[in-house]
């Protein structure tokens, strides 16, 4: 007697992908204002120097560049190789506002290491909402094409 077994793998269930870009985008959102008008004025207001709003905010504007460019994708959310390299650029981001985080513990004051631990922490939300993102949007290299005819 021979028995047959079944070769059907389980199938997988899909998760959502609007909640998880809709978190992106507002998350992504926040931090540009954040980053762009909240950082200037924090550290102008907490450090004793009081350095120039007007110059910070045009020195995280130009610092903000590449983010402004990378804006629509993630805005949109749909393409996994528009996300990913978003992803990396995001990485680098979150990379150099940990290095300014722990630069700064060792000489600002409580309030000041609040304002850079808030960028840092909102840039590692970006990262975790990317990775989800990516995660769940269809494969990139599972794509089947139709053939020719």
């Amino acid at each position: 007697m021979a028995t047959t077994r079944s070769n059907t793998k389980p199938l997988k269930t899909v998760k959502p992908i609007a909640p998880i870009a809709q978190r992106l985008k507002v998350t992504w959102l926040i931090w540009l204002v954040y980053r762009l008008l909240g950082l200037p004025i924090f550290i102008s207001i907490f450090n004793p120097s009081s350095p120039d709003i007007v110059g910070g905010i045009a020195w995280q504007a130009l610092w903000l560049v590449p983010a402004l460019i990378l804006t629509p994708w993630i805005l949109r959310g749909r393409s996994p190789y528009a996300l990913l390299i978003s992803s990396m650029f995001t990485l680098v981001y979150l990379g150099a506002s940990g290095v300014v985080l722990f630069t700064r513990i060792y000489s600002s004051s409580w309030a000041e290491i609040a304002v850079y631990l808030t960028d840092f922490l909102l840039l590692l939300a970006i990262n975790v909402w990317l990775f989800i993102l990516l995660k769940r949007l269809p494969s990139m290299n599972n794509v089947v094409k139709k053939p020719r005819q």
